[in-house]
């Protein structure tokens, strides 16, 4: 249901699991701010990906993947 349909869209999804420890972290580990993007594209242009879709497409995923990591990372009250 929420998979890729494109092969843009699965190659941005392909790039961002695999660079998934390429995160940029706040100070202390606090919060996750974002991924490496220049790790990202680098990853994109070594595997042959068309780098202007994942570029164009990651920043969006890239947000769901913060907001679901700094959401586990936030202490349950």
């Amino acid at each position: 249901e929420h998979g890729p349909l494109t092969d843009a869209g699965w190659q941005a999804w392909d790039v961002l699991t695999r660079c998934s420890g390429q995160l940029r972290l706040a100070p202390y580990g606090a919060a996750v701010i974002g991924l490496d993007l220049a790790a990202v594209i680098y990853l994109a242009v070594a595997l042959g990906y068309d780098t202007r879709a994942v570029a164009e497409l990651l920043p969006a995923a890239e947000a769901g993947l913060v907001a679901a990591l700094n959401a586990r990372l936030k202490p349950s009250d």
